[in-house]
């Protein structure tokens, strides 16, 4: 049951295409939206925060407030903070980004941090390919609001508020089914990078062991290397937050939805299963390429000492005769000089076929 209402979301997710969701309320240059849910149902209007807050807690019925906020400034988010009672520890970090990923409790108030991952589409890649494109999401979460705080370019959430708002029966289940619904769609963007970086990889690869092209580029594999890194240090913190969550003790997270964040984080694990298994790959690769670049050194200089060798011939012979002494061998027979250029081209002739022998030409 709860892989399938997890595919059920991810679905309804893949079926938006409006990926810049355009803000729904001029509630100000960060607030993206403001949204009351109330027993499953999306309620129509547009809201400020003071208004949607106060509409959710007077109603009586089950329901909670969705805030969207995009790299809100301290002026933008105080009034928020101070409506919420958030801590000001957590909106520091919500407002300046750059954070681990983790889940953090402050008093009723879940705070987790995730990074977004995007992969950047290339022709071919180089030395200074930007391949994956980061970015940060804050989530708050209370019982009767959900505050979601966005850094970057990418990572936008309007289609997911959109699936959810297709599956009533998930918004029922209050704030920390948003949560979930966010980290599910955060994981499954690390299992797409992941398999477009296979791409990569495998072109890299194939590049290196290409018989004409040994000495490839060592360049794009550090860079898809560093790349990776940016993927390693979204995916592999995350375990430990999304085990604080399926086991949350305290309420915030209901206890419904915590099967599902262990479904999610099922998914976290395949995902860095495979960013360390590429991690390794690429060593590998990076070796393999090394070993080339040693290996074709070597037969260069081998073919540099032949050639020398036979050069060394006729070096060594016209050394001799360039001195000027008035006894030579066959220095004033008339045959002398084309015989030094028969025993010459003779001697490198020979040393030529013994070095063919050998490989080394």
């Amino acid at each position: 049951m709860i892989r399938k209402l997890s595919r059920a979301v991810r679905r309804a997710y893949h079926r938006t295409v409006d990926l810049s969701h355009p803000a729904r309320s001029p509630l100000g240059s960060a607030v993206e939206n403001c949204v009351v849910y109330q027993e499953g149902g999306r309620q129509p209007g547009d809201w400020a925060p003071d208004e949607a807050i106060g509409r959710t807690r007077e109603s009586g019925r089950a329901g909670f407030v969705w805030i969207g906020l995009h790299e809100p400034t301290e002026d933008e988010f105080e009034d928020l903070a101070k409506l919420f009672g958030l801590h000001p520890l957590a909106v520091a970090n919500a407002i300046h980004a750059h954070q681990r990923p983790k889940v953090e409790r402050y008093d009723d108030t879940l705070f987790a941090v995730f990074k977004t991952v995007r992969y950047v589409e290339h022709e071919q890649l180089t030395a200074t390919s930007e391949v994956v494109d980061t970015g940060e999401l804050m989530v708050f979460v209370g019982r009767d609001f959900v505050i979601t705080v966005r850094h970057g370019s990418h990572g936008s959430l309007g289609p997911l508020r959109e699936a959810l708002e297709s599956l009533p029966g998930q918004l029922e289940k209050g704030p920390s089914a948003v949560l979930h619904a966010i980290a599910d769609q955060v994981v499954d963007d690390y299992l797409a990078v992941t398999d477009a970086v296979q791409n990569d990889i495998e072109a890299v690869e194939t590049a290196v062991f290409a018989e004409r092209t040994a000495r490839g580029d060592a360049g794009q594999i550090y860079q898809l290397k560093r790349e990776l890194l940016e993927l390693k240090r979204a995916v592999i913190p995350l375990h430990r937050p999304l085990q604080i969550l399926a086991h949350e003790p305290q309420g915030v997270v209901s206890p419904e939805i915590q099967p599902y964040f262990r479904d999610v984080a099922d998914h976290l694990a395949r995902a860095t299963e495979q960013v360390n298994a590429y991690d390794g790959l690429l060593d590998s690769i990076l070796q393999a390429h090394m070993a080339q670049v040693t290996v074709a050194q070597n037969e260069d200089m081998r073919k540099i000492t032949a050639w020398a060798a036979i050069v060394a011939v006729p070096t060594m012979v016209c050394g001799i005769y360039g001195m000027n002494f008035d006894h030579m061998p066959e220095l004033h027979w008339t045959y002398g000089y084309p015989l030094a250029l028969g025993v010459i081209a003779t001697l490198c002739l020979v040393i030529h076929r013994g070095f063919r022998r050998n490989g080394w030409l």
